[in-house]
């Protein structure tokens, strides 16, 4: 069985051996919207339960804009400029509206990668702001989180008269589901409040995790954090394989989130009748394939449905590296094994930025063996993440299939766009 798995630009071939049963789980097919630009408009112009954008926003107003980063897949260079046309309509001059990057603890983009984002006309007219979590003097108290500690985000958009979280809704691994208030935390928020929310037992818990948000940990303190900054709107989209906008949800925060997130379950959650033996996976290919921290997210939507002690294989192009920003390279370079990795990061009173990865990595390796193809990493720092390098996709299956003769195969061949579970027997559904 010849299979194209995203990966990169370009995506990766793949021939599979027609002796192994093999089951490709993909997302329901949704289309593409015929115009997307005037569904944006339409939404702006009929939100969810709150005044047409137009309506709201004054011409006095200081706007502020969160914008996703260049770990998400968001078309901001198509979903922004509606945006600031209905802020222009309104009479909002360019120079009272501020982007600000949310890129939590991410690194900040260069001037090429800002241009590509957002187009080169937004960049060279608008002023944009790139948060720091750690930056103490751009960042003002917003309120409290779950355990009373103080949170604090981003200045200038707590200044800002009227504010706008933008955003793109897809499943995610701890979360339930991204966009909406992930805008604010992580997004704008500041380094201890992430480290709060991103916490061990957090991410420990069972109720953390793909496509579940009431009683969600996580979820819940991100959405109630958000909420005590007050935005005024929210305008997110939804994405099919091909990256077409098949969604606009705009207007309250909480209702039009939701709307997202219902649409998004419809063609994301895909059951499948039992777990496997193996399960080939990718990361759902540019942007989101830029790292290997990023690649967690492919390796967590395939355990789902691994056998323990299976096999996971993921393909994720990794030209960020692993990478050698933040702490997670350093947390996986100096743990002798998945074990140790979790029993350090367990220890109470851990406190490391990017803990929470690289725990979840190692709650996954001790399910299943995980090997990964990757053009961006050197078979050697590969092994020092604590994976198995993968040389080619058909080498790694035959050596299994030495191992396991008779081994089932799953394939997910956009990643975490699908989020698989196995149906209980007598389940008509999830």
């Amino acid at each position: 069985m010849k299979l194209k798995l995203a990966y990169g630009r370009k995506g990766l071939s793949v021939d599979l051996p027609d002796e192994m049963p093999t089951t490709v789980v993909e997302p329901k097919p949704v289309a593409g919207l015929p115009d997307e630009g005037a569904a944006i408009r339409d939404a702006l112009r009929s939100p969810t339960r709150a005044a047409p954008l137009r309506q709201m926003v004054r011409p006095g107003d200081r706007v502020a804009i969160v914008f996703s980063d260049l770990t998400r897949p968001m078309p901001n260079d198509r979903v922004l400029p509606p945006l600031l046309e209905e802020l222009a309509l309104a009479g909002v001059p360019e120079g009272s509206v501020t982007l600000i990057n949310g890129l939590g603890t991410h690194r900040p983009q260069t001037e090429p990668e800002l241009a590509r984002m957002l187009g080169p006309a937004i960049v060279d007219r608008y002023r944009i702001v790139q948060h720091d979590a750690w930056d103490e003097g751009n960042l003002v108290e917003a309120g409290r989180n779950r355990s009373g500690r103080r949170v604090r985000v981003n200045r200038a958009y707590m200044e800002a008269s009227f504010r706008i979280l933008t955003g793109f809704i897809e499943p995610h691994l701890f979360a339930g589901f991204s966009g909406g208030p992930k805008a604010v935390l992580p997004g704008i928020a500041d380094i201890e409040a992430i480290l709060d929310n991103h916490g061990p037992q957090m991410i420990s818990d069972p109720r953390a995790t793909w496509a579940v948000l009431e009683g969600n940990p996580i979820w819940e303190e991100i959405l109630s954090v958000a909420l005590g900054t007050e935005p005024d709107f929210m305008l997110n989209v939804t994405l099919n394989q091909g990256r077409e906008i098949t969604g606009v949800f705009a207007g309250d925060l909480v209702e039009a989130h939701r709307a997202g997130a219902t649409f998004v379950g419809q063609s994301a959650l895909q059951p499948v009748p039992e777990a496997y033996d193996v399960v080939l996976t990718s990361n759902s290919g540019y942007p989101l394939d830029l790292n290997l921290y990023q690649g967690v997210k492919g390796m967590s939507a395939a355990a789902r449905i691994v056998k323990p002690g299976g096999d996971v294989i993921l393909v994720s192009e990794c030209w960020d590296g692993i990478p050698d920003h933040g702490e997670y390279k350093r947390l996986l370079w100096e743990a002798g094994s998945p074990q140790e990795l979790l029993e350090r990061v367990m220890v109470p009173g851990f406190r490391c930025h990017d803990q929470w990865e690289a725990q979840l990595q190692a709650q996954i390796q001790l399910k299943a063996r995980v090997h990964v193809y990757a053009d961006g990493l050197s078979e050697d720092e590969l092994r020092r993440a604590m994976v198995i390098p993968c040389a080619s996709v058909e080498e790694t299956l035959a050596l299994i299939r030495r191992e396991k003769p008779g081994a089932t195969m799953a394939v997910l061949p956009d990643g975490p766009q699908t989020v698989p579970y196995v149906r209980e027997p007598g389940s008509g559904g999830r």
